[in-house]
This record gives structure tokens, C-alpha cells and sequence, in this order.
């Protein structure tokens, strides 16, 4: 009997940087993972959009005998984990945050900057986080508009987006802060462009590991880790055009993959 899978969505390709250490974890398990390619960015949407998406795709992902939902888009956690839990109690359901608190156990200066989209940062979930571990240190929100989008039409370098980053990076290193929050699963696939930018003085926190520590406890505290040797399938839906999309989640990936339509 063929394991059920670990259903894995984000509004686009960002996601894929969870996915790779959910695989690089848990190499015998299935993974479906679904990009909301039609629908993003997320960051600019209302919460009421953000929530029916977030509902939708859930329901295609358990019609696919999901056992387990990775929210792999800080945007969606915030604005709608909450409530999918609540339809879903028996669920497991890993959602994304930023990394504050490994940030400010990080920063020897007590300043903290956070890159994330503007739908993350004034989310409820993210004042409370920032109530939780915040306390102490100097945090210092930016949000990237335009970033996700360089992302995803492929412009991992060039001039543009170097300018945007430079744009965003300048305020956080002006007020010295010396750790940097990725509060968007996009913006580990400009991380080299981050660190040339910021330089070697300055830590930058990524939760994609942390998150695939989650998922791995989940499985083994509700009984659903896959008892098999050999390696699961990872297959890739896109709510926008396959063929427009495969070379992006491939380049992404790194390996040739097929995308299918949701």
C-alpha cells in the first residue's frame, strides 16, 4: 500500500525552498506540491482572499489523501492557519513564521532586521510573535514589495533586482542591525545575492529546516512517518500554466521535473 502523501502550498515557487528540506529530511515520504502560480504574489492580497486560496487548495491537496498540510508561505500562516486548523482538528497542519527568535538569540547587538511581505508583517500572528520574542532587542521590519515577483518570473541576480534588495537591505544595515529574518519562503533563492549585499558580519535566518523538523515530529507523534526503504515520489501542481511555470520549478529544484495543472 502506497503511503499517503505530505501535502506541501505556497502562492508560488517559494515554497520549493521548504520542500527541498522536507526531502533532504525525509526522503521516504511522498510530497504534493502546489503553487498558486495564478494567484500570486499573496503579500498585496486582503485576508478574506488569502483565507479562501488557502481553503481551496487544502481541499485539493486532501482530496488527494493529504495526511499532513505544510503551509509553506509565511503570508498564508498568518492569515489563515487559524482557521484551517479549526475545520481540520484531527490535521496536523506546519505552518511558516519568521525566525525571529533564533534572530535575536543570534544578533550579538540586540538588532534584529525582518525582510517579509507587507501582508505578513501587519498580520495579528506576526504582533503577537513579535510580543513573544521581541522584548529586548531592537526589531526593525521591512517589507520587500515587487521582491516575490522578481522571484518568480526567474531574476535570481541582475541589476533590477539587486536594486530592490539594496533598497531594502540599506534601512536595517543603516540601524546596525547584525541578524536578518527571510520572513518569505521566496527569499532563500536570492540568499547569495543577500549575504554579497549585507556582508559576512551579518547572520541570515532561514526556517525551511526548522520546518522540516516540525513535519518529521508531527509524523511520529500522530503515527504517519512512511515505514519504507525506498525513496517517495514529489510531484508539482501550479494553478498557473504548466508549461509556462516547468522551467522556473525546475531551475528551482534543481533536477528536470514536470509540472502538472491543478
Amino acid at each position: 500500500m502506497t503511503p499517503a502523501p505530505i501535502g506541501v502550498f505556497d502562492s508560488g515557487v517559494g515554497g520549493l525552498s521548504v520542500l527541498r528540506h522536507l526531502r533532504e529530511r525525509l526522503p521516504h515520504e511522498d510530497l504534493l506540491y502546489v503553487a498558486d502560480s495564478a494567484h500570486v504574489p499573496y503579500g498585496d492580497k486582503s485576508t478574506a482572499v488569502i483565507r479562501q486560496r488557502v481553503f481551496a487548495i487544502a481541499e485539493t491537496l486532501l482530496a488527494r489523501h493529504s495526511k499532513l498540510l505544510v503551509l509553506a508561505c509565511n503570508t498564508a500562516t498568518a492569515a489563515a492557519i487559524h482557521e484551517l486548523r479549526a475545520a481540520h482538528p484531527q490535521l496536523p497542519i506546519v505552518g511558516m513564521e519568521p525566525g525571529l527568535k533564533p534572530a535575536v538569540t543570534t544578533s550579538k547587538s540586540r538588532k534584529v532586521g525582518i525582510l517579509a511581505t507587507a501582508g505578513t508583517l501587519r498580520s495579528g500572528k506576526f504582533a503577537h510573535l513579535l510580543e513573544r520574542y521581541g522584548a529586548g532587542a531592537e526589531v526593525v521590519l521591512q517589507p520587500c514589495p515587487g521582491l516575490v515577483e522578481q522571484i518568480e518570473a526567474g531574476r535570481l541576480a541582475g541589476a533590477e533586482t539587486e536594486a530592490l534588495l539594496q533598497r531594502y537591505l540599506a534601512p536595517l544595515l543603516a540601524s546596525g542591525v547584525d541578524a536578518l529574518v527571510l520572513g518569505c519562503t521566496h527569499y532563500p533563492f536570492v540568499l547569495p545575492l543577500i549575504q554579497r549585499l549585507a556582508g559576512p558580519h551579518i547572520a541570515v535566518i532561514d526556517t525551511g529546516a526548522a520546518v522540516a523538523r516540525q513535519v518529521e515530529r508531527q509524523l511520529h507523534l500522530h503515527g504517519l512517518a512512511a515505514a519504507r526503504a525506498e525513496v517517495g515520489a514529489v510531484r508539482f501542481f501550479t494553478s498557473g500554466d504548466p508549461g509556462a511555470q516547468q522551467p522556473l520549478f525546475a531551475r528551482l529544484w534543481g533536477a528536470a521535473l514536470a509540472v502538472e495543472r491543478l
